[in-house]
């Protein structure tokens, strides 16, 4: 039997979150010890009906008929006092366990690599990094106290039961044991559907997030109607779901009506017979038919509040699986720090695929002396990011090696990789803050004449001359209050801070006008100076003094040479890309 109880998945749940109760043990503890008098009382209270019905509504004899009724409400004003207590300290030990367990899972989250966020939507990874843990704790420490104070109150009237006939104590056993029988494998019919209800509600999740995000494409395209009829049918699908859950599930509480009906009904017939034939007392068959009614009473609800009890399991499992998960990309044991480069970064053999059985990259070499500045090329689609991509280790190569100085990037910790390299991508991402905060990413420690150095080599000193609250202007989230070319200026300042010896360059420029550009671009010849710079261009006129081009497409280095070099071969993919941008 406690094998068994071990092998639940109740036990499992229960143990998997223990580790975060530990910390406010005593409170917890406290909490729980609470609801044993909680439940215990109600036994009190039902037991004290015997000696007021037999010494004061059928002998007559208790000099003061006051007595049982006030120590009734004696006893309920400190029940509910406890029950105060008991849901204060659950309330905030559950707080303290949801913000501990929320925050090891944004922790977790940032752990992932860049596939991992590529595979989900947005509402996927708002509900299972923090609306599972709201529903995880909260539904399991409420019904833990529930669960305590029924036990202790079942065991307080049961007790009551036997102590006043221990005849219909045994039937009223009898059809508690046949109330629970129908709950055995509802589990497993309400799981699946539960599923499918936290996939809706995460897709609604995503339609807020893809309508604030993209507010101004859904204004530019009038598609509002759009939109409205993409959320209905997803609100659709959430009702339909709910639909389900109630099917299978509220036929429970009328069903539980019924049987504890049949249990009172056959509790007063025999009692009834019990009382005639002088076996029992009135004062104990209304003793025992109350605690009977207080036993019964929450059964007939139990329906109601299973759904909630298997959320709660539902998402503890889903809230561990994230966290039992290992990041396919994290650190080899006994990783070295990188230090800098001293030599080369070699790329030998490299295939990658991000759909497996759909390479990206095939067989792709080539080295990157230091302080060279080397610019790929290509059709769109080719496979020029992935390259870049695979440096800072955004994505680990299927087959071949990257090194730095002869040593494979997955023998180097991934913050020492990162550390020694700044990117610069076409869209870049500011967060809600500051344009100073936003710098400070670079390097947090910088001081503010090197945030001036960084903004001036950035050429943006001069814009923000212009603004009132100088570098400390809001920026709105994402950036939003500033332009292309602003945007790409503070992340090169950002860039320019963290002073890392190898810069990414990811196609920085090509969403910009040439005014922008041409700024942008003075911004990132500072910014490659003394660097090994990789560079992704779609504009030729801005890689033509690169060290080496290379042209990538299907996924293949096809040439590799300087500008003049590249031009002089004929029907050269290079020649080609350039005689369509410049003759146009």
């Amino acid at each position: 039997m406690i094998n068994k109880f071990k092998n639940s998945q109740a036990y499992k749940n229960y143990a998997r979150i223990l580790p975060y109760v530990k910390p406010y043990w005593f409170r917890a503890l406290l909490a729980v010890l609470i609801c044993v008098p909680i439940g215990a009382l109600d036994g009190v209270i039902a037991l004290a009906l015997r000696p007021y019905m037999d010494l004061v509504m059928v002998e007559k004899s208790l000099q003061s008929s006051w007595l049982i009724p006030c120590a009734i409400v004696a006893f309920t004003i400190f029940q509910g006092i406890l029950n105060y207590v008991a849901t204060y300290l659950n309330t905030w030990v559950g707080g303290k366990i949801t913000n501990d367990l929320k925050f090891t899972l944004y922790k977790k989250m940032l752990s992932f690599e860049a596939g991992f966020f590529d595979r989900r939507k947005s509402g996927d990874i708002v509900f299972r990094f923090n609306n599972d843990a709201d529903i995880a704790c909260s539904g399991l420490l409420e019904n833990l106290k529930l669960f305590i104070s029924r036990l202790c109150s079942s065991v307080a009237l049961v007790g009551v039961l036997f102590y006043n006939s221990w005849q219909l104590a045994l039937i009223a056993v009898v059809v508690l044991g046949g109330a629970f029988l129908p709950l055995a494998n509802l589990r497993k019919k309400i799981k699946a559907v539960m599923d499918q209800t936290v996939h809706a509600t995460a897709s609604a999740i995503t339609a807020y997030n893809e309508s604030y995000a993209g507010n101004k494409t859904i204004i530019a395209y009038n598609l509002a109607r759009h939109q409205e009829n993409k959320f209905s049918e997803i609100l659709g699908s959430i009702f339909k779901l709910k639909i389900k859950i109630v099917q299978r599930t509220s036929w429970l509480s009328p069903m539980m009506h019924v049987i504890v009906s049949v249990g009172v009904g056959m509790a007063i017939g025999y009692g009834s017979h019990l009382i005639l034939s002088g076996q029992l007392s009135p004062g104990s068959f209304v003793s025992f038919l109350t605690a009977l009614i207080m036993l019964y009473n929450p059964i007939k609800t139990l329906g109601n509040k299973f759904n909630a009890v298997q959320m709660s399991f539902l998402a503890i499992e889903r809230v561990f699986a994230i966290l039992e998960t290992v990041p396919t990309i994290r650190d080899r044991e006994n990783a070295r720090k990188l230090a800098g480069i001293n030599d080369k970064i070699s790329i030998e053999k490299v295939n990658f695929e991000y759909v497996k059985g759909k390479p990206v990259l095939s067989n792709v070499s080539l080295e990157i002396k230091k302080g060279e500045t080397v610019a790929f090329v290509g059709n769109s689609g080719g496979g020029k990011s992935t390259i870049v991509s695979l440096i800072p280790r955004f994505y680990d190569v299927k087959g071949g090696a990257i090194k730095i100085d002869g040593v494979d990037i997955r023998d180097y910790t991934m913050a020492s990789l990162r550390e020694n390299i700044a990117v610069v991508f076409q869209d870049n991402f500011l967060f809600a803050g500051t344009i100073k905060e936003n710098v400070l990413l670079g390097r947090k420690n910088a001081t503010d004449d090197e945030v001036r150095k960084a903004l001036k080599m950035a050429y943006l000193d001069e814009f923000i001359g212009t603004l009132k609250n100088g570098w400390d202007t809001q920026i709105g989230e994402r950036g939003v209050l500033l332009s292309g070319g602003q945007k790409q200026r503070v992340a090169i300042a950002r860039a320019f801070l963290k002073d890392a010896p190898i810069i990414i360059l990811d196609e920085a420029t090509s969403a910009l006008d040439n005014k922008a550009e041409a700024i942008v671009q003075k911004a990132i010849e500072n910014l490659m100076k003394d660097k090994t710079v990789l560079v992704i261009a779609h504009r030729l006129s801005t890689i033509q003094n690169a060290d080496k081009i290379v042209v990538i497409n299907a996924g293949k280095m096809v040439e590799c040479g300087t500008h003049e070099e590249l031009l002089q071969i004929e029907k050269g993919h290079y020649k080609t890309l350039y005689n369509m941008q410049f003759r146009g």
